[in-house]
């Protein structure tokens, strides 16, 4: 499947599973099984939710090897990095281990750039890409955000496919709509946002939930425009997306895969921590509730 068409549709920002410490690769094997039986669309491996920040080069290099070699649908590797040297090279391990296209930040650390700078720095990363590119906006990590112009700026350029937005801001995010061209993609990455964007035109989501109930974000997605769409979103997706965003995310995701027994261990890497006792029984329960409306294994 290419992986534009893939992407009309619900991809996951895996989760890393760890054991002691290490990469648990049959952990991670064992994830991708249980997405691909909830129908998930894509895989996003070496993102937020995955702890990019706390692997090495050589663990992302793994994480990526091991997800091309295991999955069953089109992979988007996470490449983010605040130069654009390391950014083309993050890229280039990607395509090397498989990868049908890469993700990419804006500089973090340093958040006074201007749009126009964002635009040279975007620029040149694709002007050297090895892989399609989606661009990806998230200013509560990187410190600022892809303002809408400097999207529309790059939209045309031959290695830039489409954007995963998790701002929240759906008035921003309808603007990306409006101003970039129809085959430029525009993925909502804001669990709690994904039927209204749906509902706006978006193309698809990049939605750390379908880590834990996949069939319920498809099934979203499948009836976006209709009651049932409105009825999950409102009555699955956003309460288990609350009690999640008490905690740091990728930790209460790996919670509600762990009580979900999908992996063995809700383990995180520092600076995150686990989820407490009290948050955990939290996340349980929004995971049995959105299993109970969303009316499928998940």
């Amino acid at each position: 499947m290419d992986v534009r068409d893939a992407l009309r549709g619900i991809t996951c920002p895996m989760v890393t599973p760890f054991d002691d410490g290490s990469i648990d690769d049959s952990a991670l094997v064992d994830l991708l099984e249980h997405l691909h039986d909830g129908g998930i669309d894509a895989v996003f491996p070496c993102g937020t939710t995955g702890e990019f920040p706390s692997l090495t080069a050589d663990e992302q290099r793994r994480v990526l090897e091991t997800t091309v070699d295991n999955a069953a649908v089109p992979v988007v590797a996470g490449a983010a990095a605040t130069s654009i040297g390391e950014t083309v090279a993050a890229v280039d391990r990607a395509a090397a281990a498989g990868a049908d296209a890469a993700v990419i930040v804006t500089p973090y650390f340093t958040t006074a750039n201007a749009p126009a700078g964002n635009r040279r720095f975007l620029e040149a990363v694709l002007d050297e890409a090895s892989l399609p590119v989606l661009l990806y906006n998230i200013p509560q990590c990187t410190g600022q955000r892809i303002e809408p112009e400097t999207v529309a700026a790059v939209a045309d350029h031959e290695r830039a496919i489409g954007i995963k937005d998790s701002s929240g801001d759906l008035a921003s995010f309808q603007t990306v709509l409006r101003e970039t061209p129809d085959e430029f993609l525009c993925l909502q990455g804001y669990d709690a946002l994904l039927v209204p964007a749906l509902r706006m035109g978006a193309d698809g989501g990049v939605n750390a939930l379908s880590n834990v109930v996949p069939s319920v974000l498809n099934e979203a997605f499948e009836h976006a425009a209709d009651e049932r769409g409105r009825d999950l979103q409102r009555d699955a997706i956003a309460p288990l997306f609350d009690a999640c965003t008490t905690h740091d995310f990728a930790p209460a995701t790996k919670t509600a895969l762990a009580h979900r027994d999908v992996v063995p261990s809700d383990e995180v890497r520092p600076p995150l921590v686990s989820v407490d006792d009290a948050g955990t029984e939290t996340i349980g329960d929004a995971v049995d509730a959105a299993l109970a409306v969303g009316g499928r294994d998940g």
